[in-house]
């Protein structure tokens, strides 16, 4: 996946516009180092989330420093890195950077992809342990489909569309489905070129569309067309983002970036109190639910977006 891509993903999922205000590193010594695969706002806002949080719990501003990967790429190779007691690697590109340096210190990988924390873990020969963990940015398979059954109670056909991104994602999603008594119509999209035939055909045989993360499919280039496609099929689309809500899915579930630097925080805070980073990695434990009201009442749903939020944290007996 390109750079551009993998921002864009995180972008579309945390829904973060704008622009912000960047801290380069500290030149003293700090006790954790956040590095930003780049500036967008995704990236900083989570960044001030986690300082604000550690700031809150007594570790003093200046035990934190922030830097963006390329920066402290030039600081690795120049063989003067920070030495921090912990790092907090924000996106593909922070983690991928630390996990090749081979660092000693331990590294808490944040706002990336599944997919591509895997990937990066497997071409290092790395293994999830206490010196490297996560918290992946997808939300979990099974609140995912707790989300639908309570919002569209009436639907009976789930479709997906399945990239290689994603793909692998089946084996874990087939069962779900089955056990809260859906069909799934599923489809492969292997190549650019098959994505509208592809999705025709799953909109065909669905009741509902749940969109599950994957540049090759969700992108810039696409989102308007499986948009408009689903919308004209009358088949709701269930998606990973408050921007998509926003240009036409009628429900999203995500993470802000204040509730992903706050998750992070609280790992971050262990290692500085003397724990290990969890030895596996992490789904978010904190959410959001985005409802388009006006696709909605096209639609004929009534939906509530803090009541439905409420009852996915009752079902996880979430405080």
């Amino acid at each position: 996946m390109s750079i551009t891509l993998r921002s864009l993903l995180v972008t579309l999922t945390l829904g973060v516009l704008g622009t912000g205000v960047w801290a380069q590193a500290s030149s003293q010594p700090s006790r954790v180092v956040i590095v930003s695969s780049d500036s967008a706002p995704a990236y900083t806002q989570t960044a001030e989330a986690l300082t604000d949080h550690l700031v809150r719990q007594g570790i003093a501003r200046t035990d934190i420093a922030q830097s963006l990967a390329a920066d402290l790429a030039v600081r690795l190779k120049s063989g003067q890195p920070p030495r921090p007691t912990v790092y907090v690697a924000l996106g593909s590109e922070a983690t991928q950077l630390l996990v090749a340096a081979g660092t000693q210190t331990p590294v808490l990988s944040a706002l990336i992809p599944r997919s591509s924390f895997e990937r990066i873990v497997r071409s290092q020969g790395k293994t999830v342990s206490a010196r490297l963990s996560a918290i992946y940015l997808d939300q979990p398979l099974a609140r995912q489909l707790a989300l639908v059954r309570l919002a569209l109670p009436q639907v009976r056909r789930l479709g997906v569309l399945w990239g290689s991104e994603s793909a692998d994602r089946a084996t874990g999603l087939r069962p779900l489905v089955a056990a809260n008594g859906l069909d799934l119509q599923e489809t492969m999209v292997t190549q650019p070129d098959d994505l509208p035939l592809a999705l025709a055909q799953v909109l065909a045989g669905s009741d509902v569309l749940l969109a599950l993360a994957d540049p090759a499919i969700y992108n810039s280039n696409t989102l308007q067309n499986i948009l408009m496609s689903s919308f004209r099929a009358r088949v709701p689309l269930v998606a990973f983002s408050p921007a998509y809500v926003r240009a036409g899915a009628v429900l999203a579930l995500y993470t802000t970036p204040l509730q992903a630097g706050q998750q992070a925080a609280e790992l971050v805070l262990g290692v500085l109190r003397g724990k290990p980073l969890p030895d596996h990695v992490l789904e978010p434990n904190d959410f959001e639910v985005g409802v388009n009201a006006q696709v909605a009442h096209v639609l004929d749903l009534t939906l509530d977006a803090q009541a439905l939020r409420l009852a996915l944290r009752r079902l996880e007996r979430l405080p």
